[in-house]
């Protein structure tokens, strides 16, 4: 036995020294596939940049000649002013509000001032002005957007609602998903902005708001007629009720307990007269909420910002010709070389 541990012993040695260089060759081989691509990539990057330094000269008089184009275009174009209007509809009528952004940007592509101008009530000078009408949703915490999930839940099934986690919901928010709107109008003239808010009038106020407003005007009226009714009923109880202690305090007086030193009262008429004025409390809050919500949705939106004034100037980086010109000439270079470079390649192919 003696004589075959040293012999097994060697064999392991060999084995682990094989594996080792086995591994030491396959990192060889990784870093040298790295060092090839860095290097193909090292050689495109010159190979890319060689023809604009062999004719440097050249494509800087191009891009010079590009940029003053650009710059003589950017002063014959007219300045674009935009202002923002921030909007809380109420009664669904965020849906038509996003309909009609969309059929006043149709109007604007097709030149049809004359319609932009009865919306408006614009001149048609004015409309011709008019540039786009973008929507978005308002500014929003994330406390408003808890509060928007909590009241999706309750309006769906509860055995669905458990399946809808905050993450589900946030996923599949939409744009109409908010509350409040910020509405964008592009315009040529600058001080056109607030003449616009006319038109928005009429698209709050539509046949389906003005039904969602009579529907919950009726259910209000009808709810506070119900609490009227029990908070008289809970009235007349009360008044009873003091009539009948009135009678009981007369004719029994208070009881008397151990050996006449402790007087005791009639704990449940207490007890009963402090539900009927809880109840009482009850019904005047239900009350004094749906006067307060008939208030504050009295409306069929409210404007929490409305549009300035004076717009102003946008910044466009499509409009910036002065710098897109040089860099669209670049790449018409480049591209360019590539394709003559490659077509001659080809063509030399055998």
């Amino acid at each position: 036995m003696s004589d075959k541990l040293p012999e097994n012993t060697q064999n392991e040695e060999v084995d682990l020294g094989q594996l080792f260089n086995a591994i030491g060759r396959l990192f060889e081989k990784f870093f040298s596939f790295i060092k090839q691509i860095l290097l193909g990539v090292f050689k495109i990057i010159i190979y890319a940049l060689k023809p604009i330094v062999n004719n440097f000269k050249l494509i800087a008089v191009i891009l010079m000649v590009a940029a003053v184009i650009g710059f003589v275009l950017e002063k014959f174009n007219k300045p674009v002013y935009a202002s923002d209007m921030l909007v809380k509809p109420y009664f669904d009528s965020k849906y038509q509000l996003a309909n009609n952004v969309d059929y006043f940007n149709a109007l604007i592509s097709s030149n049809d001032y004359n319609q932009l101008s009865k919306i408006f009530e614009l001149d048609t000078l004015d409309a011709k002005e008019l540039i786009s009408f973008e929507i978005e949703v308002g500014p929003e915490t994330p406390n408003d957007i808890l509060v928007e999930y909590d009241s999706y839940l309750k309006n769906i099934d509860s055995t669905i609602a458990k399946d809808v986690t905050f993450e589900i919901y946030i996923e599949n928010r939409n744009i109409l998903s908010g509350t409040t709107f910020s509405i964008t109008a592009s315009s040529y003239k600058k001080d056109i902005f607030t003449s616009l808010e006319k038109g928005f009038e009429k698209t709050f106020k539509n046949k389906h708001s003005e039904k969602q407003k009579n529907l919950r005007d009726r259910f209000f009226e009808i709810k506070r007629k119900t609490f009227s009714k029990q908070l008289e009923r809970n009235d007349s109880l009360q008044k009873i009720y003091l009539e009948v202690l009135k009678e009981q305090s007369k004719e029994e007086g208070y009881k008397i307990g151990v050996e006449g030193l402790l007087p005791l009262t009639n704990e449940k008429p207490i007890t009963r007269e402090y539900d009927l004025f809880s109840q009482e409390v009850r019904l005047r809050d239900s009350i004094r909420d749906i006067d307060q919500q008939m208030i504050i949705e009295s409306e069929y939106y409210d404007v929490l910002s409305s549009f300035e004034e004076m717009g102003t100037p946008q910044k466009n980086f499509m409009k910036r010709y002065s710098v897109l010109f040089p860099i669209v000439a670049l790449a018409i270079i480049v591209f360019t070389f590539i394709f003559v470079k490659v077509f001659n390649y080809i063509k030399d192919y055998e």
